[in-house]
């Protein structure tokens, strides 16, 4: 078994309110230092070997990321 991370983040062109919120907030609570947020999503697989490359993009694009408005990427962590 093998742990997969799928990241997926607003693409750069698209407003992303919660991340403006959270950035705010960041400044009224004393944090200055911080420019801008971007919120996005985390999803952790527990995989086989079987799953490769490809199959994990397509899960990726087909039901994690909506691909009009956000990307993804994915990486494999060790156990």
């Amino acid at each position: 078994m093998a742990r997969v991370v799928v990241h997926v983040m607003p693409k750069e062109e698209i407003l992303d309110p919660q991340g403006q919120a959270i950035a705010g907030a960041l400044g009224r609570l004393g944090h200055t230092g911080v420019a801008a947020v971007r919120q996005g999503k985390r999803f952790e697989l527990e995989v086989d070997d079987t799953v490769g490359d490809d199959e994990l993009a397509e899960i990726a694009e087909s039901l994690l990321a909506n691909t009009v408005i956000e990307d993804w990427s994915i990486s494999r962590e060790p156990q």
